[in-house]
Formats: C-alpha cells, structure tokens, sequence
C-alpha cells in the first residue's frame, strides 16, 4: 500500500508518495508559503456592490482573491477565510491566492497552522535517490521512457509535455503514457494541461491512446479531452499550489539552494569541517541562518566555497579535517 513519507529539510519540507520501493507522487513546501486549507483572518479591501467576490488582505499583507462572500460584508470587515489555492509565481507575472470566506472569526482548531502535510508520517531522511530522482527530473523537465521522452514544459497559459520517440506514432504514444502519469504525479502538477502526442490519423489509433490513458490516470482527479487528429490531449486537474516545474522556472536558484544544504547534510566522512562547493550564484541564497541549521544537523564547521565550473544544479560537499 503507498504511504506518505515526510522529510522535514533546511528552508524546505518535502514529502513523497511511495508504494514498495518507487515513488508514485511528491510535494514540496516552504515555510511561511500559504498553503490550501490553511484558514487566515483577512481584511476585506474591495468588494464591488452586489458580488459575492472581492480582494481581501491577510495580516502579512498578501492580498487573496476570495469568493462566497456574505451580501451583507463591507469594505474594512474582517472575516475568516480558507485558502483555497496557493500564489504561483510564472514567468512575466504573480498569480494572487485565492479563499473562500469561512466565518466572521477564525475557528479555534484553525488558529494554529498545522504541519505543512498531515497526510504521512515524519522521517529524518528519505532513502537515498528517491528524492534526487524526482527533483532532477523536474530540474530537468524531462523523463524518459523505452524508445523516447517527455519534455514538460510550465507556461503561462497551461503546463505542456511534448512526446518524442522512435518507432510509429502509436507505438511512441501508448509507451510514453506511463512517464505521463508519472510526471503528473511527481511534479504535482494542476491547472490546465497539455499533452502533445505524436498525430495520429487512424480514428483506432486515437482510441486506443484515450483509453490507454483513461486507465493510467485512474484515481488522478481531472478532466480530459479525447485527443484530436494532431495529437493533442487537454487536461484540467485542481490547482492547489506551485508545481515543481513552476518552482523551477521561476525560483531555479532558490530550490538549488535548499538542495545543496540537503546534498551537505547526507555528506559522509569523519572529520570536524563540512566543505560545501557551490556555484556563486547560489551563496547569496544560503541564509545565515540555513548555515546554522547545517552545522547543528551535522555537528560540524561549516565551510562555503564557490567554484563557477559547478552547475546550480550540482553541489559538492565533503567532510575534510580542517
């Protein structure tokens, strides 16, 4: 049976879904991030007369589009909300959370945030290449599988994966429909979603693929389209939150960061220093206080060199005796 597993890292929470020894979906979360189903009191700022929808403002200043409002509410009231979908950075632009109003005050259970996932138990360290395995396939975009590859892309309009391979179209469709589910899972993707196959002419074709793809995304919450003569499936899933992809075309740096203090804390060795190479771009990015955090984790001195021959994505950490 698959079972949540969480890892409560430095400047990041990651959790992973996993089913025997392969991971079947994975999460992640920043402190401070709003998260949905978290309740916060808000100030209503704008309501247009007659809407059930207005702008409200939390009490650290992030503002939230929220709906079901009272008729009665006014400009200045204050109310309790749940959020129900998280802010997502994209490129060129900020969307906004978005809640719903819950009360006109903020239930006692709710006053206190919970943990960032409730849904598994807490464990000090995943075992080794799970999580590496599914941030590199998001750092990457791209997932391979027998005789081809899916390269998912994060865009404004909707989150796409282009399917590549060797063989005929519908040889190359039906094999890359597992890493499709997969990739959904594993990045956390919601929203709108695109699926470009290689075109299939043949009516058969077509419907061999949709009820190939029916079956793999059993019990995956969404809506789709029949693919179209060029190959092309829509999806449309529940946002919730920034995806691993959006993280990554907006925030690249920030997420290699927290990955490089998670690459120094598994560092094995003996010895009383912990030397952490990483490319210049990234040191900016380690608070002083994540610093910290690793030298009590580890028990060590903690060391920060910069080498611009390493990838953002490729740490280098060692223990050495001084």
């Amino acid at each position: 049976m698959a079972e949540w597993r969480i890892e409560e890292g430095i400047g990041e929470t990651r959790a992973l879904l996993i089913e025997g020894d392969a991971v079947r979906a994975a999460a992640l979360s920043w402190p401070g991030e709003l998260r949905a189903g978290e309740a916060r009191m808000a100030q209503l700022s704008t309501k247009p007369a007659g809407a059930r929808r207005g702008l409200a403002t939390l009490e650290n200043g992030a503002n939230v589009l929220v709906d079901h409002l009272p008729q009665e509410i006014t400009q200045g009231a204050r109310f309790a909300l749940s959020i129900t979908r998280a802010p997502v950075a994209e490129r060129g632009r900020f969307k906004q959370a978005h809640g719903r109003y819950l009360a006109d005050t903020l239930p006692k259970e709710a006053a206190q945030p919970g943990p960032a996932f409730p849904m598994g138990a807490y464990m000090p360290a995943f075992e080794a290449g799970l999580w590496e395995e599914v941030w590199h396939a998001a750092s990457s975009g791209s997932l391979a599988f027998s005789g081809g590859e899916i390269v998912c892309s994060a865009t404004p309009a909707m989150t796409v994966s282009d399917v590549d391979g060797q063989g005929s179209p519908r040889e190359v469709a039906l094999a890359a429909i597992p890493a499709i589910a997969r990739a959904l899972r594993w990045f956390g993707v919601g929203g709108n979603i695109g699926i470009d196959f290689p075109t299939m002419e043949a009516k058969a074709d077509r419907r061999a693929l949709d009820e190939a793809l029916a079956a793999e995304l059993n019990g995956w919450p969404h809506e789709r389209t029949a693919i179209n003569g060029f190959g092309f499936v829509q999806l449309v899933a529940r946002l919730e939150g920034p995806s691993l992809l959006q993280r990554f075309a907006t925030s690249r740096v920030a997420l290699c960061a927290r990955y490089a203090l998670r690459v120094a804390e598994r560092a094995q060795g003996t010895g009383p220093v912990l030397l952490l190479g990483v490319h210049p771009a990234l040191k900016a990015k380690l608070k002083p206080q994540w610093i910290g955090d690793l030298a009590q984790r580890t028990g060590r001195v903690v060391r920060i060199e910069t080498d611009p021959g390493l990838a953002l994505e490729a740490p280098r950490a060692q223990i050495a005796a001084s």
